[in-house]
């Protein structure tokens, strides 16, 4: 197959960031690109304007909520939402496909508001949820890639001001231990793989923050990962801050990774 290349972007409401996002595809050409957040119901998707850029797009939406969404060069051979568990299915949040042999989950976790809150227990729970359904669905032996905005910076060097952040909702031990149980079912880190130990990376430079990108105030809470096999074919993985310097841009930047299949 040769070179496979996929992009995860939090777009932030994906009809305000279409100026990026449809450039962004005709520039770099990617195999695949990942979207949360869109904030579109499906009957309003632009699909056409990913058509006429040449991509396959399948999407689950709603209104300034949620939504999930993955553009592909290649048609998808199998399609599937939610975490189909019995319990609320999230369909807007977890959307996996199958695309040229490999599986890729494209995930919008929830944020949890904070800890206190109903929602960071739903959040915690989801990491679980999503660990069954791996467990249940999917193969750490096959090729397959975890992706979207996890809502989780695992590491110090993750955030900018780790002291003062820790205990955030997308900062603190119960989270690193459910993303962690997560991860040892057989997942990469596949940007850290390429930049081990490196500080300063981030994807996420929050809008009420004053100069955030310039001022390098940012998180890393928007993940590639891959099962062994194929983290193990990895050529690169990039965050591309143009995305988010752009006029009126998501307060997330877009990743993307490279492997030789």
């Amino acid at each position: 197959m040769g070179r496979f290349a996929i992009a995860t972007y939090n777009v932030n409401s994906l009809r305000s960031r279409l100026h990026i996002v449809i450039p962004w595809l005709q520039q770099h050409h990617p195999d695949v690109l990942c979207m949360q957040e869109t904030k579109v119901e499906d009957g309003k998707f632009p699909e056409e304007e990913f058509r006429t850029a040449g991509y396959h797009v399948v999407h689950r939406g709603s209104k300034q909520y949620s939504g999930v969404a993955v553009a592909s060069l290649a048609k998808p051979d199998e399609v599937s939402f939610g975490l189909a568990d019995g319990d609320r299915a999230d369909e807007e949040r977890l959307l996996r496909c199958v695309i040229s042999g490999i599986v890729v989950l494209n995930t919008y976790v929830p944020q949890g508001r904070d800890k206190e809150s109903e929602q960071f227990k739903y959040k915690l729970d989801w990491y679980k949820r999503l660990r069954s359904f791996l467990e249940k669905s999917c193969s750490p032996q096959t090729p397959l890639v975890w992706c979207g905005d996890l809502n989780v910076a695992p590491e110090n060097i993750d955030v900018h001001n780790p002291k003062r952040i820790l205990g955030h909702v997308c900062f603190t031990p119960e989270v690193w231990e459910a993303f962690a149980a997560v991860k040892s079912w057989g997942l990469v880190d596949v940007f850290r793989k390429h930049h081990p130990g490196q500080p300063g990376q981030y994807t996420f430079f929050d809008y009420r923050v004053p100069n955030s990108v310039a001022r390098g105030m940012g998180w890393r809470v928007d993940h590639i990962l891959a099962t062994k096999p194929l983290a193990a074919k990895s050529l690169r993985c990039d965050i591309d801050m143009q995305t988010r310097l752009e006029t009126k841009p998501s307060d997330h930047t877009l990743v993307m990774a490279e492997f030789d299949i």
